[in-house]
């Protein structure tokens, strides 16, 4: 099924960013608001300790396993915070790669956040969504 979500760019807005701008969905979408999807395994332990890019991948695929829950898939996203505990850029960027790579052509509008710290115990990573549906 086509996905509800319109991506939107503008050409008087730099493309150095690696994501649109903006985003629609139309009235009769049916919108779905995820917690933030965390770096934990089915047991509640966090994953990749120390390592950026596998906990942003962790939250990629639990983020994937919550869209199916609510009937959607990844393309049904309509924007997307990525937060990293970190203070290094470099950190920032290594998360955000992962989930770059993960959306593909559908480059959602995004926000990429350094935060002090994360809720569970050794968690670098966070993946905050909204998709939109058509039913």
């Amino acid at each position: 099924m086509p996905t509800a979500v319109t991506l939107i760019r503008s050409s008087s807005l730099s493309d150095v960013a690696e994501y649109a701008y903006a985003a629609t969905a139309p009235a009769d979408s049916r919108l779905i608001f995820l917690a933030g999807s965390c770096p934990l395994d089915e047991g509640g332990a966090t994953v990749g300790i120390g390592d950026y890019a596998a906990q942003a991948a962790r939250c990629v695929e639990n983020l994937r396993t919550a869209l199916a829950a609510a009937g959607a898939e990844i393309d049904d996203v309509i924007s997307t915070r990525v937060l990293v505990a970190s203070t290094q850029q470099a950190d920032l960027v290594t998360a955000w790669e992962v989930v770059r790579d993960a959306f593909g052509d559908h480059d959602v509008p995004s926000t990429l956040l350094g935060v002090t710290v994360l809720g569970y115990d050794d968690q670098l990573v966070e993946i905050e969504a909204v998709a939109a549906v058509r039913d």
